[in-house]
């Protein structure tokens, strides 16, 4: 920001059929003035983008005035009408609110301040508030998308998803892609936190909104879930494939468990939930180790493609030192290598003459620690590759900086030359 003059900010309220509660809304805004001066910002710049209503929203902004109104001919989403008006935007700080009512304008002076102190994204958290108007289906929701975000990007975040905020729009650019509809601003928050920016969270009132919400629960739950998901992967991808793999070898090995303990109490047969189980096992374990493995490699290249690094490990700090990845070779010898001895000796016994059904189990037991253990080489092979290319990657670009660096001149080294 340019120190030579005061901070400006810029307000962005999309609205979609909002005819009841819109013109309120952008008044409490406009009579924000004083109150934004007096924490030494100009504004605020109004923007309001109408995504395709079809009452009498227009007309209702048209008769307060004061702001610029920015028109879709259809709709086009909540996220389109947001990220219209970020490009509208001329403010240093970019606020954003909606326009049923139900975020208190009247906080954004607090929210400001936070920025103005170093903060790049502040959002209101509506889930602080002692009492809320908000609907117990969506409180829950919030708390369990609040809960992944936090799980998947390591810093916590109690309202990931709130629609009252105020960003920096200097790091505007570092937040980009942002999609068009409803999960715009859980996606937000986890894009802030992969990118390493300074976020904060302010309390906020929450009330009841004016008229009826464009949020559908279950599908715009799926979608959240999708795009949380999907961002993550294309950050740390071990931090989602990694817990999935964790997963499947989980249970596998319970179940394995299972089985030598049913077989130490004398169970020596197994009826269709005992067969049902083993094959479930065998997939489980061979899609685990899999699915972890696939996460290592994915971290990889993602390295490789944005030239920095990936968020490190599974729990977000390496656990092994080295790191596991590392040890795949030897993991992958003795595993497979155990698969061969256990059917080395099924096939011994069964030449001997045991009976078949005696060593079937053994034989799919083995089949299970052979192709795990060929999945770790192969992966062990593919991630040393893989650190081989960015490392040269890193080699070649700390050389080419070298070469940049501008050398002393002749007559400087000649004179460094004289004794």
């Amino acid at each position: 920001m340019d120190r030579l003059r005061p901070a400006s900010l810029s307000v962005i309220i999309p609205a979609l059929d909002e005819e009841a509660s819109i013109a309120r809304v952008v008044k409490r805004v406009l009579a924000l003035r004083p109150h934004l001066q007096a924490r030494g910002l100009a504004g605020p710049e109004v923007i309001v983008v109408d995504d395709g209503s079809r009452d009498g929203t227009v007309a209702a902004v048209r008769a307060v005035g004061g702001v610029e109104l920015v028109r879709h001919p259809e709709n086009r989403g909540y996220g389109a009408a947001l990220k219209t008006g970020l490009a509208r935007a001329t403010g240093d700080l970019v606020a954003f609110l909606d326009a049923d009512g139900t975020y208190p304008p009247e906080q954004l002076p607090d929210l400001c301040a936070v920025a103005l102190d170093g903060a790049d994204l502040v959002i209101g958290s509506r889930m602080h508030a002692a009492a809320t108007g908000m609907p117990t289906t969506r409180r829950i929701g919030n708390r369990l998308f609040a809960g992944l975000v936090t799980l998947l990007g390591e810093r916590r975040v109690s309202d990931c998803a709130s629609g009252m905020r105020v960003v920096r729009r200097d790091v505007l650019r570092r937040l980009y892609p942002l999609p068009d509809g409803l999960n715009f601003t859980p996606i937000m928050s986890l894009r802030a936190i992969h990118e390493g920016l300074d976020m904060a969270e302010v309390c906020i009132p929450y009330a009841e909104r004016t008229g009826q919400s464009k949020l559908r629960v279950a599908a715009d739950g799926v979608r959240y879930l999708g795009s949380i998901l999907w961002t993550t992967l294309s950050y740390s991808p071990v931090r989602v494939l990694g817990m999935v793999g964790v997963a499947g070898v989980a249970v596998a090995a319970a179940i394995g468990a299972g089985l030598v303990t049913m077989r130490a109490a004398g169970i020596t047969t197994l009826g269709p939930w005992g067969i049902a189980a083993v094959f479930a096992a065998l997939v489980s374990g061979v899609a685990g180790v899999s699915v972890f493995a696939l996460g290592v490699l994915f971290n990889y290249l993602v390295t490789l493609f944005r030239q920095q690094p990936t968020r490190v490990g599974l729990f977000g700090r390496p656990i092994f030192d080295p790191p596991l990845e590392r040890h795949f070779r030897w993991m992958g010898i003795v595993t497979g290598s155990a698969g061969v001895g256990i059917a080395a000796v099924a096939l011994t016994l069964g030449l001997r003459g045991w009976d078949v059904a005696r060593l079937w189990l053994y034989l799919v037991g083995s089949a299970l620690f052979i192709l795990v253990g060929v999945q770790l080489v192969i992966s062990w092979v593919l991630v040393a590759i893989l650190d081989d290319l960015s490392q040269r990657e890193a080699r070649s670009g700390a050389d080419l900086a070298g070469q940049a660096r501008p050398g002393p001149s002749e007559a400087a080294s000649r004179a460094a030359e004289r004794p």
